[in-house]
């Protein structure tokens, strides 16, 4: 499965995610080796915590 990395790589501190794609480190450094059982589950997130991350940009 493709990762969803797109070369912004920036932690935001105050939730731990990755501002570019949504993960947080442990998923980012577990992605290699996750089942895609595993890689669906942390897909499956991103929208929601992009829409958080977005929303406290415009803030």
């Amino acid at each position: 499965m493709k990762s969803p990395c797109n070369d912004i790589c920036t932690i935001d501190r105050p939730s731990g995610l990755c501002v570019g794609c949504g993960r947080s480190l442990s998923e980012i450094a577990e992605w290699g080796s996750a089942t895609d059982e595993r890689q669906r589950k942390i897909l499956a997130r991103l929208p929601a915590r992009m829409a958080r991350l977005g929303e406290k940009a415009r803030r």
